[in-house]
């Protein structure tokens, strides 16, 4: 099995950045193809001791190569109704480097809160398995906070 199924397998063959299925079987040239990607961040790769790799996730060839021209950006759903969405990415490598707690959006009722976090706990399980998080929600000035908490 080579070292691409390993990560393909771990990941449920499910794009890191994007979260859409990744074909194992489509050509690795291909756009929508599978690759390794070498999550790290800036600090994280600072930090690092050279013999500890980066870790590896599965992603799209597209979505890899763009990484690696601008900061990747996990996208809110269009089916959820959120204001003022944070950046997930940022927000997440901040509580996994501080622990604590990020307000993540606002919504404008409850149901519409909700969702948002269950969403954002079951994306946030496949971006950063290692990260055990849970979503609140609290309200206040007419409006319902999305909090992700360590």
């Amino acid at each position: 099995m080579s070292r691409l199924d390993d990560v393909g397998a771990r990941d449920f063959w499910r794009c890191w950045i994007c979260d859409e299925p990744v074909d194992p079987h489509m050509s690795v040239n291909d756009a929508r193809g599978p690759s390794i990607d070498s999550v790290a961040t800036k600090s994280a790769t600072k930090n690092r001791a050279k013999s500890d790799p980066a870790p590896e996730r599965l992603a799209h060839r597209a979505c890899n190569t763009r990484k690696g021209a601008v900061t990747p950006v996990i996208p809110w759903p269009a089916h959820l109704f959120v204001v003022d969405p944070a950046v997930i990415l940022m927000s997440v490598d901040r509580l996994q480097r501080k622990g604590g707690r990020e307000i993540m959006a606002r919504c404008p009722t409850q149901t519409d809160a909700d969702d948002a976090a269950a969403w954002l706990v079951d994306r946030v399980s496949r971006l950063r398995p290692e990260l055990a998080v849970t979503a609140q929600v609290e309200a206040g000035g007419g409006h319902f906070l999305l909090v992700l908490r360590t």
